[in-house]
């Protein structure tokens, strides 16, 4: 069985989901939710705080693989420069894990929990609940988007799940 670890980066909050992979195909959230930080920390803490929380997650359900989104950049530079920074402490936090890192759009988290790659925010949220059987959407959205990219991985990738 599968473990994959799916993160929606970000300095104030980074979703995360655990998602596996049952012996029928089927997939189960494991574990969900966000990492927040505080507002009035420095930047260099914040990262350091989404380090620590991130290591300690990794080591208590030790997933096999994880799935990043990618760096979406629109409008504010300011907000893609500190996203970029969070990504990075992903990145190295899962490398120092020896934890293979798959990264993907958030084009290619719609098209593939979704069916099509300018799937509303609400239809993707409404897929993961449906696929991963959940009573309701996962909350807060962070989390859901963790989710939607942990099924992404292992929707698109062809592993041996048993």
């Amino acid at each position: 069985m599968t473990l994959a670890l799916g993160i929606d980066p970000g300095t104030a909050t980074t979703g995360y989901g655990l998602v596996r992979v049952e012996p029928d195909g089927s997939m189960i959230a494991v574990k969900y939710g966000v990492i927040l930080t505080p507002k009035e920390a420095t930047a260099s803490a914040r990262l350091v705080m989404l380090y620590d929380e991130l290591r300690d997650i990794i080591r208590e359900y030790q997933p096999e693989i994880a799935a990043v989104e990618k760096l979406f950049f629109s409008r504010n530079v300011t907000t893609a420069l500190a996203v970029g920074q969070a990504r990075g402490v992903v990145m190295l936090c899962l490398e120092q894990a020896g934890i293979e890192a798959f990264e993907y759009t958030p084009n290619e988290v719609k098209q593939a929990v979704a069916g099509y790659g300018s799937a509303q925010k609400k239809q993707v949220q409404e897929m993961v609940r449906a696929l991963l059987t959940l009573d309701s959407i996962p909350k807060p959205d962070d989390a859901a988007d963790a989710l939607a990219i942990a099924i992404t991985h292992l929707s698109t990738k062809r592993y041996d799940l048993m």
